[in-house]
């Protein structure tokens, strides 16, 4: 069986495409502010897009980078003016933070109406009753990546490897609200591999490079691979040893081309829910 490979970047240029056409029947631009601490590498390179994001769908993008040593008491300060900022509609703190900075404080000080990133304790309460505002960016994307593929959860066995507050735990909601029969692996799951080989639809979001190989795969599964690691060689690559898995699978996302770009489509689009919001849209 040879995969169908999901393209997330294709179906992410058209998901910017749509964003950026309701955006403009908006009354102002839908405004995103993005806060970075620090200079490291990986994050600058994410904000980067994350502007670049913004630019193709016709949004203000503002960004606010602060030194490593700014302190908490600073960083606050910031969130709130961005709370009361009428032309700024979604907030985004870049992570990791430096140490000694508190991720957890500055997270609950975003106001919910602007958590486009889906991290704020009410909105992860929203999404686990099914009624959320806004879908965490990743699970969102993935979520965007099978009703485009035409592949419905409902009834369907989904093994989600990872159990982090950022994908693992959301995904598994996102799949179960579909209808899905969802299991969560994580680290002390003594029989993952079995677990994984029967699942029809297969998550990881684990960040081990061969984590998924082709025996853990299903006849027919549908393999998303959520990681972004880098191999020996520099490469990057996801959780999945991608030609192994392939040769099994029916559907199959690449690294990198897959998740990632829907990702960041869907800050896009939360971002837009955000402005319809505020704007009465």
């Amino acid at each position: 069986m040879a995969a169908t490979i999901i393209d997330g970047k294709a179906l992410a240029v058209r998901l910017k495409e749509n964003v950026r056409a309701e955006a403009v029947a908006l009354p102002r631009k839908p405004g995103l502010a993005v806060v970075l601490v620090g200079d490291d590498p990986a994050s600058r390179v994410y904000v980067n897009g994350k502007r670049r994001d913004c630019e193709e769908c016709g949004f203000l993008s503002e960004e606010h980078a602060l030194p490593a040593d700014t302190t908490q008491a600073e960083l606050l300060n910031l969130v709130k003016q961005l709370n009361g900022r009428g032309d700024i509609d979604g907030i985004l703190v870049q992570l990791p933070l430096p140490k000694g900075l508190n991720e957890k404080e500055v997270l609950l000080a975003i106001d919910p109406a602007k958590d486009v990133d889906c991290f704020h304790p009410f909105n992860v309460g929203r999404l686990a009753i099914g009624e959320p505002v806004f879908q965490p960016c990743t699970p969102g994307g993935v979520m965007e990546m099978l009703r485009e593929y035409h592949i419905d959860p409902a009834g369907k066995r989904c093994v989600v490897l990872g159990r982090s507050n950022i994908v693992g735990k959301p995904m598994g909601m996102l799949l179960l609200h579909a209808n899905g029969t969802v299991v969560t692996c994580h680290s002390k799951t003594p029989d993952m591999a079995q677990l994984a080989a029967s699942a029809d639809i297969l998550v990881s979001a684990v960040g081990k490079t061969g984590l998924v190989t082709g025996d853990m795969v299903k006849e027919g599964a549908v393999v998303i691979d959520v990681a972004m690691n880098r191999n020996g060689l520099g490469k990057l690559c996801g959780d999945v040893c991608y030609e192994e898995a392939a040769a099994k699978a029916s559907y199959i996302t690449p690294v990198p081309g897959g998740v990632g770009p829907m990702t960041r489509g869907m800050l896009m689009k939360n971002t837009l829910t955000a402005a319809k919001l505020h704007q009465g849209g």
